[in-house]
């Protein structure tokens, strides 16, 4: 099938963001994933950097850039985002602990959408808010599931191991304890898109002291519900 639009500068353009939403790209590798000249891919990405549709990480590889969430914010058309709410909501009266919803973003995650305790101690992450990939229940779930690669770069400096993650997929769902924070627990499962790929995770947190040394056994339950009726919003996104 031809996908060919006529306007070739576009249609390379469009290649290389495809290949990046696999993950952080070097020239080299973007190169191979594009099958472009090393100077047209050069060139497009750098362009494309200028208008922010790409980035860089700090190890310096190409990654989707920030206008992209920006024009699917503005776009109105995101489902996920416009489910969430309520889906936290819930999942925070259920628990009395906030909610929270991540998404990846190169070497960061970022919440997109929470439900904050209105009363007592909260554990605040505002919305839009870049926290590592290197700890908490949440970066787990974002990179268990990953292709062998990237899993394993994500492993470097991690405050979790591969053991760890193994037994993330094998549950289906993480927790953490003081991982991310000294005295902050948190419990995080997987929303998944059309294709099963993991494209977002669901999270519960709040102090390690509420939630025990096992949060996973007071809320896993919750939050892979939470999470399943977010993926059945993704699903619905091809009908």
């Amino acid at each position: 099938m031809d996908n060919s639009s006529g306007v070739g500068v576009l249609d390379k353009a469009a290649i290389v963001l495809s290949a990046l939403e696999a993950g952080p790209a070097t020239l080299a590798q973007l190169v191979a994933a594009t099958h472009l000249a090393r100077p047209t891919a050069h060139r497009l990405a750098v362009a494309l950097e200028h208008h922010r549709l790409v980035g860089r990480d700090l190890q310096g590889r190409f990654i989707l850039g920030p206008r992209l969430a920006e024009l699917a914010a503005a776009a109105g058309e995101d489902r996920l985002l416009a489910a969430a709410g309520p889906v936290l909501t819930a999942l925070r009266d259920h628990t009395s602990e906030s909610a929270q919803l991540y998404r990846r973003q190169g070497e960061q995650r970022i919440c997109v959408a929470a439900a904050e305790r209105p009363v007592g101690l909260r554990d605040s992450i505002p919305v839009g808010a870049a926290l590592t990939m290197s700890a908490g229940s949440a970066a787990q779930v974002l990179l268990a599931w990953e292709e062998p690669e990237r899993l394993h770069r994500g492993l470097h400096g991690a405050k979790f191991t591969a053991t760890v993650l193994s037994g993330v997929r094998r549950r289906g769902w993480a927790q953490s304890v003081g991982e991310r924070e000294p005295g902050v627990a948190s419990v995080s499962a997987p929303v998944r898109g059309p294709s099963g790929r993991v494209v977002a995770a669901v999270s519960v947190s709040g102090p390690a002291e509420r939630m025990t040394r096992q949060p996973g056994r007071l809320h896993a339950a919750a939050v892979v519900s939470a999470a399943n009726r977010l993926s059945d919003v993704m699903r619905r996104t091809e009908d």
